[in-house]
């Protein structure tokens, strides 16, 4: 993409006023789409994103720049210019790359920009119809497919001169039905570090069809009642709510600053004993991992809690300069035209030892959430509102009628020391996270879990 040798001539030009570090992030992305709206093919997207990003440190101190033009004139005009914003001073280090070969554990067998767009029409219209079809009361289907092709180079002044080249693909489907009570909408998205062998492995049709179920069983529900209960989520997107009410509190971003509501509690215990959770950018072709991350740290996988005690953050350098700490393979950006940051990857709570029939008869009186929709927390209250996408109420320890409207409200902290039981159907969901670095792909999951007690809003 950009050859060592200009790599080191940029760097040395980014830290040429005293920084104590340089960085070059460089990208060319092919992002492609198919959609479909009214039974027909509307719209088919094809673009490219390319530039390089640069960024330097001196102490505390952080100056990033952007460019588009690649030519060793621009890049060496972009370097100056972030290293003229750093401050006046003179060259401390010097410059040498050696080239760093990670790996790949995400084999891809066939690369999405090489298969003709009508193939991927007709993996989209599988999934499209199959919701369309599924009930007359079914009114609106809408549907997408994606894949992008993600080519990256990280070089900096600690000599890490690597390339990365990360493939994904992912289905949408959203459902709309109306029984007579108002529209009520299912989705689902799937999707993998993987070519298009994905959809040889999957089944488009089916996952068109859930959606469809989805928003027909909350089209005949009635309003879920409001209340403080026991409430049984379960796996796969219900992670959204650790991901999001407790994942971003972990992230560097804000515990480096004294921001979190975990910052300064390494060693204690802030989570019922029952819960242990990971963040892993290393499962093999897992939706949210990478090889290395967006600053050429090698990926890991990072005990965050164990049994309850809080065990590590995710970091990356400059966050960690603050905190004292090494970076643990979290730097990540949407393009190089955001500011790396601390972010997750795959991150879950993992199975625990109670077995899933069990949780549900716990609970006399309850909320059964099978399936968790979008939310808003403050990282540094951990408070939060998420919507529930299908519910159903639970009595005398059985599963009854769906309800709909519901959502879950409480602090990160609270719902953490309230997991009482943790059952054994691990699995995650595939979602796009938005922070300060921009939109990034990220895995959530759980098995089934109970909270002992939570505010549940609804009529």
């Amino acid at each position: 993409m950009i050859s060592r040798v200009l790599c080191e001539k940029v760097l040395a030009a980014a830290a040429s006023t005293g920084a104590d570090y340089a960085e070059l992030f460089a990208e060319k992305t092919f992002n492609r789409s198919v959609n479909m709206l009214d039974n027909r093919v509307q719209q088919v997207g094809d673009n490219v994103v390319a530039g390089v990003g640069i960024r330097v440190f001196k102490g505390l101190r952080s100056v990033a720049a952007s460019t588009v033009d690649t030519s060793e004139e621009g890049l060496i005009r972009c370097a100056k210019q972030a290293a003229a914003a750093l401050g006046e001073g003179k060259a401390e280090i010097s410059i040498v790359l050696r080239e760093r070969l990670y790996g790949d554990i995400h084999p891809v067998r066939i690369v999405p920009g090489s298969v003709e767009t009508t193939r991927k029409a007709e993996i989209l219209k599988s999934a499209y119809f199959a919701a369309k079809d599924a009930d007359p009361a079914i009114v609106q289907v809408s549907g997408g497919l994606m894949d992008v092709d993600h080519n990256i180079l990280v070089a900096n002044s600690e000599g890490v001169y690597a390339q990365d080249r990360q493939i994904r693909t992912r289905l949408f489907i959203t459902a709309v039905a109306d029984k007579g009570q108002g529209t009520q909408t299912g989705s689902t998205g799937p999707g993998a570090r993987k070519g298009m062998e994905f959809y040889d492995e999957i089944d488009p049709a089916a996952a068109g069809r859930e959606a469809a179920r989805q928003a027909l069983v909350m089209a005949g529900a009635g309003y879920c009642p409001a209340g403080t209960m026991p409430v049984v989520i379960d796996n796969g997107f219900g992670g959204v709510i650790f991901h999001e009410a407790c994942g971003h509190s972990l992230e560097a971003s804000s515990v480096a600053y004294g921001t979190s509501q975990f910052s300064g509690k390494l060693g204690q215990q802030i989570a019922n004993e029952k819960v242990t959770a990971v963040d892993d950018g290393t499962i093999p072709n897992a939706w949210g991992s990478v090889n290395f991350d967006d600053e050429g740290t090698p990926s890991h996988r990072n005990v965050l809690i164990e049994k309850g005690i809080l065990k590590s953050y995710m970091i990356d350098k400059f966050g960690g300069r603050r905190m004292g700490m090494a970076p643990t393979g979290n730097a990540r950006r949407q393009s190089y035209a955001y500011v790396t940051t601390s972010r997750m990857t795959n991150t879950f709570i993992c199975n625990g030892e109670d077995r899933n029939e069990d949780i549900i008869a716990s609970v006399e009186y309850g909320l059964y959430a099978k399936d968790m929709g979008g939310g808003s927390v403050n990282p540094a209250t951990g408070q939060f509102n998420f919507s529930v996408k299908e519910g159903y109420l639970i009595r005398n320890g059985k599963i009854c009628e769906p309800v709909r409207g519901a959502s879950l409200v409480g602090t990160g902290s609270e719902i953490l020391m309230k997991i009482d039981m943790v059952g054994q159907n691990l699995s995650r969901a595939q979602g796009m996270c938005g922070s300060s670095s921009g939109s990034i792909p990220t895995d959530v999951g759980q098995p089934m879990i109970r909270v002992s007690s939570i505010t549940v809003g609804g009529r």
